[in-house]
């Protein structure tokens, strides 16, 4: 299974309930009418995109914006999305949700262990880097002493870069001991993000 994901914030002009009203009607077209390879899709607020620039502001800041996440079969159902996404039935949702989208990055991620389902299902997302060479950890090492009461979650593993976000993401109800920084190898990092699924 493979996931894109999408980060973007709405440009200054935009009404923020308007925006998110636009995001979720795409969705829903999506849904009603869905590309072959795609499993499902959403889109979430979330309260800091730490590699999303603010427009008009020199690098990067921890404003907020939202995320979202397209579910796919493969490499080739990415191919599929992106031409029905601009598409007959899906173009007008598509185009209203991008006329007010200012800054934006993306990356193709493989789910690696946990739910399925617990991408939809979280409170927060863990992007992990870990240090060049390093051996990739395992979904428990991250859940560690949580791991029994962490509920849902996954994790997932950057296979293409389409911009600058990290390597990894944990979801979990909540953000799991093993990813704190004083449990992490040295020259890794954590960056725990909460996010909210807009109502559909």
């Amino acid at each position: 299974m493979l996931a894109y994901v999408f980060w973007h914030r709405p440009d200054g002009q935009a009404d923020v309930g308007e925006y998110e009203d636009a995001l979720n009607a795409f969705h829903r077209s999506l849904a009603h009418s869905r590309p072959a390879g795609l499993q499902d899709s959403a889109s979430f607020r979330v309260a800091e995109l730490p590699w999303v620039p603010i427009q008009g502001a020199e690098g990067s800041a921890a404003a907020g914006g939202y995320e979202d996440w397209y579910l796919l079969d493969g490499f080739g159902s990415l191919g599929v999305l992106n031409e029905a996404a601009v598409g007959r039935g899906h173009r007008t949702a598509h185009d209203h949700a991008a006329r007010h989208t200012a800054a934006g990055t993306a990356g193709l991620y493989a789910l690696q262990e946990g739910t399925s389902d617990a991408w939809k299902q979280s409170g927060v997302a863990v992007w992990v880097t870990r240090e060049p060479g390093s051996a990739a950890p395992a979904l428990g090492d991250l859940l560690a002493d949580d791991g029994a009461q962490a509920g849902p979650s996954c994790l997932w593993r950057r296979q293409m870069s389409l911009g600058p976000a990290p390597e990894l993401c944990l979801h979990a109800q909540q953000a799991p001991q093993g990813a704190a920084l004083d449990r992490l190898p040295a020259h890794w990092s954590a960056t725990t993000i909460d996010r909210e699924a807009l109502a559909t």
